[in-house]
């Protein structure tokens, strides 16, 4: 019997669910949206209980098509809107906030404070990326300020904070795993960019503790396996993990340096 691979686009706007035979042919996939927050001008948000039941029905919804059963699924692959920063409880397995959307420009008046030439000229050498509130790390940091009970999860050891990819892998393990591939940590602020791990002096600049961050791991690989995800058997792999850009880039075929992705 043909094994297939269960792939979940975890979108800005939506979540699409696809079931990917093993020629690497889409043989299904259903697309559910969630609502867009925006609190203020500038102020982006998502309830992070809606982008996980846009996941878990796009699961169902696929699945009641009767493609295969669920045991034929042989791994889970992830891609996701990136730089979306979330903040949750590890006991309760509750966000402590909406998630902070790539699109949010609340964290301006951050990096402009920070915005010294030497502050930049840190930021550009270690992640490769330019000091915006685009990215996670400022997020983050906002967070820490204004989540409620946020000091008190850290002060028990049980706050935890990600990307989509990571709190994604959260929940399909039933909290058993926290990592992140290194092509989201890539596009937080705080991964330093030549050693693939997570910078001291970028996460001290930023005020963010390593010990809530994920672990960072390879795009490629299992990095965990489901546990009581409904219509899913546990065990499953979850084997492979990219940022959306990242997963474009490898879906045209661009493998060597110097390819580059088509746009339209």
């Amino acid at each position: 019997m043909s094994r297939y691979i269960l792939a979940i686009d975890q979108g800005t706007t939506g979540t699409t669910v696809a079931l990917v035979d093993h020629r690497g042919q889409i043989r299904d996939a259903v697309n559910h949206e969630f609502p867009q927050i925006y609190p203020q001008p500038g102020w982006v948000e998502h309830r992070p209980e809606d982008i996980w039941n846009s996941v878990l029905k796009g699961i169902r919804s696929l699945l009641r098509r009767k493609h295969c059963k669920p045991g034929d699924i042989a791994a889970i692959g992830i891609t996701n809107q990136r730089e979306t920063a979330l903040l949750w409880d590890a006991r309760q397995d509750e966000a402590l906030y909406n998630a902070i959307v790539w699109q949010c420009r609340r964290t301006t008046p951050q990096c402009e404070a920070l915005r010294s030439e030497a502050t930049q000229a840190l930021v550009k050498r270690r992640s490769g990326l330019v000091l915006d509130p685009y990215f996670s790390a400022t997020k983050w940091a906002w967070l820490l300020q204004h989540a409620p009970r946020a000091r008190a999860s850290l002060k028990a050891g049980q706050l935890r904070a990600g990307t989509v990819d990571s709190s994604l892998v959260w929940k399909l393990s039933d909290g058993q795993d926290h990592v992140t591939d290194v092509s989201n940590a890539s596009r937080t602020l705080a991964m330093n960019l030549r050693r693939g791990a997570w910078d001291t002096d970028l996460l001290k600049l930023f005020g963010v503790p390593r010990e809530i961050l994920p672990r960072i791991v390879p795009s490629s690989g299992v990095m965990s396996y489901t546990r009581g995800v409904p219509g899913l058997p546990d065990g499953i792999p979850i084997a492979g993990m990219a940022g959306d850009q990242q997963s474009a880039l490898f879906g045209q075929a661009c493998f060597s340096a110097g390819d580059a992705k088509a746009t339209f």
